[in-house]
C-alpha cells in the first residue's frame, strides 16, 4: 500500500515495550518552557526541563517505564496502575487538565498544570487529586530518570535536605524537587505515596525545578499557583478576535500554539516531542523540539489572524537576532534560543514508541538549503506590518535583507519544505514561495514603506512566475508539479492556490487541485505529502512510508474554498475537525486505515492548519462563494 504505515511490530511486542497508549491519547500542559504529557491513566511519560530541547527525565513514552514516568491515580488492584480516566478536558479558556476517575470506592480528580511564572530559575509541575465523593485510594509513583533514562547514568537520588524539602534527582544545571503533603516512601529509586481522599479533600504534588543543586526552592502554594495559571489562560484566550463558526476547536488550536512558545525569546517549537513514529516500527523519526522559522512564520500568521500582535512582536525579535544582519547564514533549523548547533544522535537504549526506532534528538536538517522558508517567512513578516504597523521600521529592512540574499539563491535546486535526505531538485513549492517573497518586498516598496531595487525585483519577479510555468507545469496533465521536470505529485503545490501567484479561477491552478485530490487522496480523503516507495527510497531518499500529512488536508480545504467548492471544503473541515483528540489535539499525521494519529504531538503545523482552513471557509461562506460540485455530493 504506497505511502501508507503498516505495522511492523506485534501487539504482544508493543505491550512489552511500553505502557502508554495512542498518541491521541496525550494530553499536554505547558509552562511557556518546555511541557509534560500525561496519559490516560495519569502517568506523565514525557517531559523535559527547563527548555523543550532539554533532555528528558519522564521519557517512558519512548520506552518502558524504567526510563522514568510519574505517575498519579487510583490505585490497582494488586497494585496494578490505575485505569484510563472515565473523562478529561481542559477547563474552559486554559491548559488546566482536569482529569476523573468513577471508581466503586467514589469518584476523584486529577487536576494537572504547569504555571505559567515567567521565573525561568524556577519552574513547576502541580498535580492536585481531588475526592469528589467516596473514600478512593490514590497511589502516585515518581520515578524520575535524568537523561532520557540512559541506564549508565545513575537515577535520581532521592534525599531529605535539611529543611525538610524532598530532593529527587539532579537535571541539567539544576534540581528537581517534590512538595507534598501525602505521605511517602523510597521503593528503591522512586518515590511512593500511598493514601485515600475523601469528599471535599484535596492532596497536592508540586514536582520543581531549580537551578543550582544546594538549596530548595521557595515553598510552593499550590492554590495560589491554580488561580494565577487560570487568570493567565483565561486573560490569553479572551484576547482572541474571532468569534465565528468552530471558535471552541479555533480557540484549543491558538492555546495549544502559544503552548508551544518559548516565552524567554518568542521562538516556537514545531512539537513538543522527539521521534514519535511516522509509521508505527518504521525509521521516520525525528526531534521536533526546535525552531524552524518556516512553521513558526505559520504559527505567527495563524495567531495574528485571529488578533495576537504581542506574539508576532516577540517573534520578529527572536528572528532578527537568529539572523543576526546577516541572511546569507540563515539556517532551517535554530534551537530556541537562537543556537545553530544541534547535531542529530541516536538514543540506543530507548526501543522507541511502540518499538519504532531509533530514537533521535538534535536535526539533520538545520543546514539544509530550503527555499521556501525566504517565502514563508516574508509573507509573515508583510503581514505583521499589515496587522500591525508599529512593526514597519523593523520588518521593512528584514525583507529587503532576505530578499536580496534569496536574489543570489533562487536558481538553485534545494531540499524543498519537507526537508529531504535524497538529492536536491528544483522544487516548484520553493520556487513559488520565492516568487511570494520577491513579490512582497515589490508591494513594500512601491507602498513607501521599504527602499531597494525595485525596477529589478519587478523584473526578477516575473522572470520567477515564467520559470515556474514553463518548467513546473504538466500541459498534458493540467497540474503543477512537485519538481521541474517530474510528473510526481506534492500536497505542498496546493499552497499556489492562496499564495496569489495565479488568480484561483485560472485553469492551472484548478487542474493542480484536481490532480493533487485524485493523486494523493486516501480513505476519507486526507492526503499524503507525496508518493513513497516502501522499501525503496523515495524522492525523500527514505525508505518506509508513513501517514497522512494533517495540515495538507486544512490546505486542500482552502484550496477549495479559494476556487469556489466551500461545500466539499466544509465537507473535508467536517472530517478535519473530527480526528482531533478528545482534548482537541492533533499530532503530525493521520492513518486513515487505522484510525489513529502519528508524528510528534502537540504540531503546531496540524493546529495552523486547523485554524486556516476554519477562516477559509467562513471567509468563503461571508462572501457567499458557494458551488456544491459534483464531486463535493459523492464525496
Amino acid at each position: 500500500m504506497i505511502g501508507i504505515p503498516s505495522p511492523r511490530t506485534s501487539a504482544q511486542g508493543i505491550r512489552a515495550l511500553s505502557q502508554v497508549g495512542r498518541i491521541e491519547d496525550l494530553a499536554y500542559v505547558s509552562d511557556l518552557r518546555s511541557g509534560a504529557l500525561v496519559d490516560q491513566d495519569g502517568s506523565i511519560s514525557w517531559m523535559c526541563w527547563p527548555r523543550f530541547d532539554s533532555s528528558a527525565h519522564f521519557a517512558s513514552l519512548l520506552g518502558t517505564e524504567k526510563h522514568g514516568v510519574w505517575r498519579v491515580g487510583p490505585a490497582g488492584p494488586s497494585g496494578r496502575p490505575s485505569a484510563p480516566a472515565d473523562r478529561r478536558r481542559y477547563t474552559d479558556g486554559t491548559l488546566i487538565l482536569e482529569s476523573s476517575w468513577i471508581t466503586p470506592d467514589g469518584t476523584a480528580q486529577l487536576v494537572d498544570f504547569m504555571p505559567v511564572t515567567g521565573d525561568d530559575d524556577v519552574l513547576r509541575l502541580v498535580r492536585i487529586v481531588r475526592g469528589v465523593s467516596g473514600r478512593v485510594p490514590i497511589r502516585s509513583t515518581l520515578r524520575a530518570r535524568p537523561g532520557y533514562g540512559r541506564p549508565r547514568q545513575a537515577p535520581g537520588r532521592s534525599q531529605v535536605h535539611a529543611s525538610g524539602r524532598l530532593s529527587v534527582a539532579d537535571q541539567g544545571d539544576g534540581r528537581l524537587w517534590l512538595d507534598t503533603q501525602a505521605p511517602n516512601r523510597m521503593d528503591g529509586s522512586d518515590i511512593v505515596s500511598e493514601f485515600t481522599v475523601s469528599e471535599g479533600e484535596e492532596v497536592t504534588f508540586v514536582l520543581s525545578w531549580q537551578r543550582g543543586r544546594d538549596e530548595p526552592p521557595p515553598t510552593p502554594t499550590p492554590t495560589g499557583l491554580l488561580k494565577a495559571t487560570r487568570d493567565f489562560w483565561v486573560a490569553w484566550a479572551g484576547r482572541s478576535t474571532y468569534s465565528g463558526p468552530h471558535w471552541d476547536a479555533v480557540e484549543q488550536s491558538l492555546i495549544t500554539l502559544k503552548a508551544l512558545q518559548y516565552q524567554p525569546t518568542g521562538a516556537f517549537v514545531a512539537a513538543a516531542t522527539t521521534s514519535l513514529p511516522e509509521e508505527i516500527g518504521g525509521s521516520r523519526q525525528w526531534d521536533y523540539r526546535f525552531c524552524w522559522p518556516r512553521d513558526s512564520a505559520m504559527t505567527i500568521e495563524a495567531l495574528m489572524s485571529c488578533g495576537y500582535k504581542e506574539e508576532a512582536r516577540a517573534w520578529v525579535r527572536w528572528l532578527s537576532s537568529a539572523i543576526a544582519g546577516r541572511p546569507e547564514t540563515m539556517q532551517a533549523i535554530y534551537r530556541v534560543d537562537g543556537a545553530r548547533e544541534m547535531p542529530e544522535t541516536e538514543l540506543c537504549w530507548l526501543p522507541g514508541f511502540e518499538g519504532s526506532a531509533p530514537v533521535r534528538t538534535g536535526n539533520g536538517a538545520a543546514g539544509q538549503l530550503q527555499l521556501d522558508v525566504y517565502g514563508e517567512i516574508v509573507g509573515a513578516l508583510y503581514a505583521a506590518q499589515e496587522h500591525d504597523p508599529e512593526l514597519t521600521p523593523v520588518v521593512a529592512p528584514l525583507i529587503v535583507d532576505l530578499v536580496a540574499c534569496l536574489e543570489q539563491l533562487w536558481e538553485q535546486p534545494d531540499e524543498g519544505i519537507w526537508e529531504v535526505r535524497g538529492p536536491r531538485r528544483h522544487f516548484t513549492h520553493s520556487k513559488v514561495m520565492a516568487w511570494l517573497a520577491v513579490d512582497r518586498a515589490v508591494r513594500l516598496i512601491e507602498a513607501g514603506r521599504a527602499e531597494g531595487p525595485v525596477k529589478r525585483w519587478r523584473e526578477l519577479r516575473d522572470a520567477i512566475h515564467r520559470q515556474v510555468c514553463e518548467r513546473g507545469y504538466d500541459e498534458e496533465r493540467n497540474t503543477f508539479t512537485q519538481s521541474y521536470g517530474s510528473t510526481e505529485l506534492d500536497a505542498s503545490l496546493l499552497q499556489i492556490v492562496t499564495s496569489g501567484f495565479l488568480p484561483p479561477e485560472d485553469k492551472r491552478i484548478v487542474g493542480t487541485v484536481e490532480a493533487v485530490q485524485r493523486e494523493l487522496s486516501t480513505q476519507g480523503g486526507f492526503l499524503l505529502r507525496y508518493r513513497t516507495d516502501g522499501q525503496k527510497p523515495g524522492v525523500d531518499g527514505l525508505t518506509g512510508d508513513e501517514g497522512t500529512f494533517i495540515i495538507c488536508l486544512a490546505w486542500l480545504i482552502a484550496a477549495l474554498a479559494a476556487i469556489g467548492r466551500v461545500d466539499e471544503a466544509e465537507i473535508h473541515l467536517g472530517v478535519l475537525m473530527g480526528i482531533r483528540s478528545d482534548l482537541g489535539l492533533l499530532a503530525e499525521e493521520w492513518d486513515p486505515y487505522a484510525c489513529r494519529q502519528l508524528g510528534n504531538t502537540p504540531q503546531a503545523f496540524s493546529h495552523v492548519g486547523i485554524i486556516q482552513a476554519v477562516l477559509a471557509v467562513t471567509a468563503a461562506r461571508t462572501t457567499g462563494n458557494s458551488q456544491l460540485t459534483g464531486k463535493a455530493a459523492r464525496a
